[in-house]
């Protein structure tokens, strides 16, 4: 099943900066093969289910390597089945609306 999903993994007991964080969850969605776009509060993805679901948990895994004691995770996922839609539809279509 293709989903696109909102995540946003928020290391605790590190410190202000997470951004060395923030590229290494990227480096996890790169060797996924996954589709995503970083954005201000977390990252957008798209792929199919359990690809997505893994690289979240290996997400974690790394940034617990890292030396992250603890990380609160907010994830939206969706899904749909009447139709094929990408991170790119959606965003065209609000565009197109725009102008």
């Amino acid at each position: 099943m293709h989903v696109i999903a909102d995540v946003c993994v928020i290391p605790l007991g590190v410190g202000v900066s997470v951004s060395k964080y923030v590229a290494a969850c990227q480096g996890v969605f790169d060797e996924a093969g996954l589709s995503y776009r970083i954005h201000s509060y977390g990252t957008n993805l798209e792929g199919e289910w359990d690809v997505v679901m893994d690289a979240i948990k290996k997400c974690h895994e790394v940034v617990h390597h890292m030396g992250a004691p603890r990380l609160s995770t907010q994830i939206k996922v969706g899904t749909r089945i009447d139709r094929s839609q990408t991170m790119a539809d959606k965003i065209r279509s609000v565009e197109e609306k725009l102008s």
